[in-house]
């Protein structure tokens, strides 16, 4: 049963169903479960699962995704040669220090550089300086780090090379504003956004106006010398602009935009900022701009191949398979009620002795706070509309969980749902209903077990969210 199911880091990072690291070099044999014979050899599955063992196979489901986006593997294929001069390496995001890591394992020649990472999420480099700072509002580490950055950038020749490193979470991490402008009223801007249930796109556009290091001024700084970035993608439809809000590349977004997205979700804003967005000569660097000339974007990693792996390993494993796809977004409640209709549809069609039905889908989801006592990141606020529009069915359990190993503000990656989830949380003095309203679904998981807790990944591909029928 899942009552014990909350899992523990140890030294910040857990396999989910053992002992050894979530994220292991050796992603192309993943351990295989209880349902697969010697040598990986399938073994026919029973038609109706245990709770116990529905359990250990969407944990270890979760942890072949992660594994598809681990940077020691996917970053080193899209090295650049090195070059004449000097290369810096500019990291940012919650993968930043692990994909530094990477380089210069197989770097050949000198480098430097400076990766900021989420508090937390940091691995010891031999050159590469690993700053921590606060995600997803920012702090004065990551204002200093950003400026160090930004510096580094600009002394950079015609003969050098900035080897820039990006991933989800740099936005927040890259945290120097536009000159004018403070830390703390960026920071005040970016609590609104967070609440107001703001897609990401929607959350950088604005972000990127008032940032004197993304929308492109990375690569502006750093120009005449060869910008080569590798991005991990955590953001719906991969756009490099808007991972990280995109530093290195050009903005095809305008300040009236940003200002229309602020006016729309009835965000004020201080006169200086008003005076900032208003002002042409603050606009960001678009796509015809000449400094983009020597500057390349190059993906190793993006949500669809974490639900590309894992719906391989399902179909492997005997499950039939329904994708939904990498790009799920939306009010993450109304997405937990919509993947429950479907899952209740799916289960009302299998006949006795058919084989388990898997439904996978990733994205990111969006969280409108109305209760700001409320705790809950968009994973458990999803499963919880998830679990309620399930109404307990005995053939079905769930699991959703950020890639990054934090769901929201929280410590936990997400959770996992079964049938008797919404009687246990009522059993424990608890209204599902009650507490989806509140935003307060970390609560209700926490009370009776369901939190999955990896620590820090240290790679961000966005959400996995996991149904198992049958």
């Amino acid at each position: 049963m899942f009552r014990d199911s909350q899992l523990s880091a140890m030294d910040g990072m857990q396999n989910l169903a053992g002992n050894e690291d979530l994220i292991v070099p050796d992603i192309a044999k993943p351990r295989r479960s209880g349902l697969h014979g010697a040598n990986g050899a399938k073994v026919k599955m029973e038609a109706t699962m245990k709770h116990s063992d529905r359990r250990t196979e969407l944990l270890e489901l979760f942890e072949i995704g992660v594994r598809a986006a681990d940077p020691a593997v996917c970053v080193p294929p899209h090295l650049p040669m090195p070059p004449k001069g000097r290369t810096l390496v500019i990291a940012a995001g919650k993968a930043a220090a692990s994909m530094a890591r990477a380089v210069e394992t197989h770097w050949d020649g000198p480098l430097q550089g400076i990766a900021v990472t989420r508090y937390g999420h940091g691995v010891e480099c031999e050159h590469i300086e690993v700053i921590e700072a606060a995600h997803p509002v920012p702090d004065d580490r990551g204002e200093i780090a950003a400026r160090r950055l930004l510096e580094g950038a600009r002394d950079l020749g015609v003969d050098d090379l900035a080897l820039c490193l990006i991933s989800g979470g740099g936005s927040a991490l890259l945290g120097l504003p536009a000159p004018g402008l403070t830390l703390d009223q960026k920071k005040a801007i970016n609590r609104a956004l967070l609440a107001s249930g703001a897609p990401i796109g929607d959350m950088n556009t604005v972000r990127k106006h008032l940032s004197a290091i993304k929308g492109g001024r990375l690569a502006e700084a750093a120009f005449p010398a060869r910008v080569h970035t590798i991005g991990i993608s955590d953001v719906p439809g991969d756009d490099p602009s808007v991972i990280a809000s995109g530093p290195t590349v050009p903005d095809a977004t305008t300040q009236a935009q940003a200002l229309e997205i602020l006016q729309r979700y009835g965000i004020s804003v201080p006169d200086a900022v008003l005076a900032h967005l208003s002002d042409p000569a603050n606009e960001t660097p678009k796509p015809s701009n000449p400094v983009f000339n020597t500057s390349s974007f190059h993906m190793a990693a993006r949500p669809a191949n974490m639900v590309e792996a894992v719906a391989g390993e399902g179909r492997d494993r005997g499950y039939k398979v329904i994708s939904l796809g990498a790009d799920i977004e939306g009010e993450a409640r109304d997405v937990g009620l919509a993947q429950a209709r479907l899952a209740l549809e799916t289960a009302a069609g299998r006949k006795p002795g058919d084989q388990p039905v898997l439904i996978v889908s990733g994205g990111e989801t969006t969280v409108t706070v109305t209760h700001n006592d409320g705790r809950g990141g968009r994973n458990c606020e999803y499963l919880l509309s998830l679990a309620l529009g399930l109404d307990a069915h005995p053939d079905i359990c769930a699991l959703a969980c950020d890639s990054d190993g934090i769901d929201g503000s929280e410590e936990n990656a997400g959770a996992l749902i079964a049938p008797d989830t919404l009687a246990r949380i009522r059993a424990a003095g608890l209204d599902p209903a009650r507490e989806l309203q509140r935003n307060n679904s970390w609560s209700a998981f926490d009370a009776v077990g369901n939190l999955v807790t990896t620590g820090p990944t240290r790679t961000n591909v966005n959400d996995l969210r996991l149904i198992l029928i049958g």
